[in-house]
């Protein structure tokens, strides 16, 4: 890799990372851009990490389950978080998504239990949205956050 090349790689891959809403994976931001040395991808996402310390950004890069994304820092997330829009979840289904995360992995008929039949609605919306998965467990189903949900929310699982 030439070095003009490498500095236009990182350009490159910092303008994907900045663009996309989810944490890609090294093979994804390679393939994404035509980048064939993953290796290459790696050390240059190490080194934009770097930058972005040495600069005391409001942004950081943080990786999750394997993944990388650019993200604001959570000192700053208070402050600008209004101006991200509406979220992808509907209030009751971030009560729930709440208790899953820190109950988890927790069965369906308890969270029946405790927010009512309409749980099952929300239920299905948080598994359409990718933030949770449920496998079949006796006559009910055990849910547990998904790695969209560590995504979504920038926390380093």
């Amino acid at each position: 890799m030439a070095v003009q090349e490498g500095a236009d790689y990182k350009k490159e891959i910092e303008a994907a990372m900045f663009v996309s809403n989810k944490a890609m994976s090294v093979q994804e931001i390679g393939e994404s851009l035509g980048i064939k040395s993953f290796s290459s991808v790696k050390s240059i996402i190490s080194a934009l990490i770097e930058d972005y310390k040495a600069r005391d950004s409001a942004l950081e890069i943080i990786e999750i389950n394997g993944k990388y994304l650019l993200t604001v820092r959570k000192e700053y997330l208070a402050k600008v978080n209004r101006l991200a829009g509406t979220p992808d979840i509907s209030k009751p289904g971030l009560r729930i998504l709440a208790y899953i995360s820190k109950n988890e992995p927790v069965m369906q008929s308890r969270l029946v239990k405790i927010f009512g039949t309409s749980a099952y609605m929300y239920i299905k919306e948080l598994l359409e949205s990718e933030f949770i998965s449920s496998t079949r467990f006796k006559t009910t189903k055990s849910i547990k956050t998904a790695p969209k949900f560590a995504e979504y929310f920038s926390l380093n699982k």
